[in-house]
């Protein structure tokens, strides 16, 4: 079974016993092991079979979810700004920090 959710203005499908990473929820304080629940679920299917398609939704699906780390850093991302014959280099890196949360379960 999958789904495709609405999580952080975007859209992700997901399986039953998936790891994902999800933008930092709760400023990085969500406790190991809490539960989530992904109410804006958009499609709802069986692999192969078929599909509920919502209109933007289907009514009473949810994805539940649980914290297995609270905050995991991404790969770093290096910025280069440069103007030619100007002697202009600058470089800076950013590190995104997510939350590692595991599907449990597609209701719907």
């Amino acid at each position: 079974m999958y789904a495709i959710i609405e999580e952080s203005g975007g859209q992700r499908i997901v399986e039953q016993g998936e790891d994902i990473l999800v933008d930092l929820l709760e400023q990085g304080q969500a406790q190991k092991g809490a539960k989530l629940t992904f109410d804006k679920v958009l499609v709802v299917g069986e692999t192969g079979g078929s599909a509920k398609i919502g209109a933007p939704y289907v009514g009473g699906a949810s994805v539940t979810a649980e914290v297995v780390e609270p905050v995991v850093m991404g790969d770093k991302v290096f910025i280069h700004k440069f103007r030619s014959k100007k002697g202009y280099n600058r470089k800076t890196g950013h590190r995104q920090r997510f939350t590692h949360v595991k599907i449990t379960g597609i209701h719907g």
